[in-house]
């Protein structure tokens, strides 16, 4: 034996661990191993970043909880057994249900077995418009409401939601669907924000905006070829709609508002992002709402 050899250390021992077919180690206090099979009967309710309530028997406890929920993804072509009853039960209360691949639900659930479903639940439960509309009279104010059109980026809706709040906004109005819900992620864009402004989630923008026309708000587009932000009278009741981000505000909910009103651009970039184009106008009516 070499002088090189013998002045190594002694080899640390190997545990059981270390073996390809050994099963993990459990240590105290550490939560039972379970398999593959037992995952699956049981479903997973995780605390998962996007949102999302995974599996079968999580779906059912969470729709018995009546919290709001924004949304259903369920497989296509699985319409059977248990799915059929939390389909149902879902319709029965207003929720969205969107058949989609295995392979998007796969993604969302990060590759744990979602069994074919997976909710959407919301943050904090959601008013109505009449409730926002309240909650202006209680502070002897004229409304100040933010309308978002579609817009999807969960990042964005939680950046306007902190921009309305900040404002003095009275309430924030969002679609059911084809648009983000109150997810953690958007409570987290929001910086808590989201606890402090009432939120309503509607069937149809463009009859809301009707509805609060015909109750006395002025209602405003906010798009491009409009009046400018600076000539526009914001001190009374008004509500501002915020587009999608590819799309703008819709072609039936602008024709739907009063007036369409315009940030003035100077460089060579033709438009903001939608929610620093939010905080622009937010503070510019809520300026005008508090003028003395």
């Amino acid at each position: 034996m070499t002088e090189k050899r013998k002045n190594r250390p002694p080899r640390k021992s190997f545990d059981n661990s270390c073996r390809n077919d050994a099963r993990p180690v459990r240590r105290e206090n550490d939560t039972p191993l379970k398999n593959r099979e037992e995952w699956a009967q049981e479903g997973i309710h995780g605390d998962y970043e996007n949102g999302a309530v995974i599996g079968r028997n999580a779906v059912r406890e969470l729709l018995k909880s009546e919290r709001s929920v924004d949304k259903l993804l369920v497989q296509r072509g699985e319409r059977t057994g248990s799915i059929t009853v939390l389909v149902a039960q879902a319709i029965e209360r207003g929720i969205p249900v969107i058949e989609t691949d295995k392979q998007k639900l796969d993604a969302i659930a990060g590759f744990a077995p979602h069994q074919g479903v997976i909710a959407y639940a919301a943050e904090k439960e959601y008013c109505t418009v009449d409730d926002i509309l309240a909650i202006a009279k209680e502070r002897g104010e004229a409304p100040l409401i933010v309308i978002c059109d579609g817009i999807t980026d969960p990042y964005n809706l939680g950046a306007i939601i902190r921009c309305a709040e900040c404002c003095g906004a009275h309430g924030l109005i969002i679609p059911k669907r084809r648009a983000a819900g109150l997810s953690p992620l958007v409570t987290k864009a929001s910086a808590g924000a989201i606890e402090h402004l009432a939120i309503a989630k509607v069937t149809n923008i463009a009859a809301t905006v009707e509805e609060l026309k015909e109750k006395g708000v002025w209602t405003y587009a906010a798009e491009a070829g409009g009046e400018s932000l600076y000539n526009t009278d914001f001190r009374g009741p008004c509500a501002i709609v915020m587009g999608s981000e590819g799309n703008g505000v819709s072609q039936l909910v602008r024709k739907t508002c009063d007036a369409v009103v315009s940030i003035p651009m100077y460089g060579r970039v033709n438009s903001f992002n939608v929610s620093t184009a939010a905080a622009i106008l937010l503070a510019e009516a809520a300026h005008r709402h508090h003028e003395v």
